[in-house]
């Protein structure tokens, strides 16, 4: 096996990884809301959000070729250079997560991609009026959009049922919340699964084995949509957390409002070709919804978390795609799986670093709350 074939099979799993970890870090986005209102119990809400990221997949491609002929010259990309990004958005993913920080996974990606392609190719390999087109001002318009939209939808929701009883309101709506997740988790896999089908389709155009402009093939789309299935099944509960617990003291009105405007949002930006961050819409959704009851809710200290992580995510991921790509470019072989190690082992402490503090389905719904230890000091007498 030659180095070529080696490193094309590397990013290929590499980025199926990335793709799983871009499953469970964002099943918050499409099942937070409706688990923290009792729409839906926590296992059936990541089961049913799985298999709907997996069909989403075969929705559009438009989002894909974005990604493998946009933002970075497919002339000058190599499968060092795509899997060096790779490697910092995972690690960014995973770190992320451990906080409970719903960060961009996609901006993650981006990231990643940039710092690699600009140090192992030169600022010209990197598409820069692309990269503010299709990147960042969809990161500032996404999540205002949707936020006034369901701040919208809910104040008209609480109008339009205000004479009922509140059982039977919240009861509708849950039932609604369900129809609308469903909605939002279908849309994340048109928007998210494109991602990861865009990479290894730059990757097989960089070695010639696609031609340029060339959409993702079949195997593509389907290895891509079942990973991020089987990563939003697996359910990344520190941050459903925070989204359906720590931004706002959600209401069954309020999810629906929330996940309907996400979902038309999402859906628009994957029809247009826009790589919007899925995370940042359904988190502007949910801060929409809180402000739109009255007294609106809102824990601005968490938005402001939320904020500060969205804006390192794409500097932090750069740097270390950068990184890695220094290693990879110049060390060959050697030097990928060196990097493949060392991001594996990375990997590996985060985890273990999470299981000293679990977050699983059966206490996602809790709230936060600090325990402090108390002592009995006996006086010498």
């Amino acid at each position: 096996m030659d180095h070529m074939t080696f490193l094309v099979g590397v990013v290929i799993v590499t980025a199926l990884a990335f793709d799983f970890t871009n499953g469970f870090h964002d099943t918050a986005n499409a099942m937070a809301t409706s688990i923290a209102t009792g729409a839906l119990r926590p296992r059936i809400a990541v089961l049913i959000s799985g298999v709907l990221n997996v069909a989403g997949a075969f929705l559009s491609t438009a989002v894909a070729k974005t990604i493998s002929g946009g933002i970075v010259d497919d002339k000058l990309v190599t499968p060092g250079m795509i899997f060096a990004g790779l490697v910092g958005a995972i690690l960014w993913n995973l770190t992320t997560w451990l906080l409970g920080l719903p960060s961009s996974s996609s901006h993650a990606l981006f990231g990643g991609l940039i710092g690699a392609v600009w140090v192992g190719a030169g600022q010209h390999g990197v598409d820069f009026a692309k990269v503010v087109e299709k990147v960042i001002i969809p990161a500032f318009a996404s999540p205002a959009v949707a936020g006034i939209a369901a701040l919208a939808a809910t104040y008209l929701a609480y109008r339009l049922t205000a004479g009922g009883r509140k059982s039977s309101v919240d009861r509708s709506f849950r039932l609604g919340q369900i129809a609308s997740a469903s909605l939002v988790s279908l849309a994340h896999g048109t928007n998210d699964a494109q991602k990861t089908m865009g990479v290894i389709t730059l990757t097989l155009v960089s070695v010639g084995a696609l031609g340029q402009d060339t959409g993702p093939p079949l195997w593509v789309i389907g290895s891509s949509g079942l990973a991020i299935g089987l990563g939003t099944y697996l359910g990344g509960w520190r941050i459903i957390r925070t989204m359906g617990r720590g931004l706002t003291d959600i209401r069954p009105p309020q999810g629906f409002a929330a996940e309907s405007a996400a979902a038309t949002v999402i859906l628009t930006s994957a029809h247009l070709g826009f790589a919007l961050s899925t995370t940042q819409v359904c988190s502007g959704s949910i801060i929409g919804a809180g402000l739109g009851r009255k007294p609106a809710r809102v824990r601005w200290r968490t938005a402001g978390r939320m904020t500060v992580a969205w804006c390192v995510t794409l500097p932090a991921a750069g740097c270390v795609g950068a990184l890695a790509s220094v290693v990879v470019v110049y060390g060959g072989t050697i030097g990928t799986a060196a990097i493949a190690v060392a991001a594996a082992a990375t990997a590996g402490f985060i985890i273990f670093l999470s299981r000293r503090n679990p977050v699983t389905s059966r206490n996602v719904n809790n709230d936060r709350s600090v325990t402090i230890r108390t002592t009995t000091v006996k006086a010498n007498v």
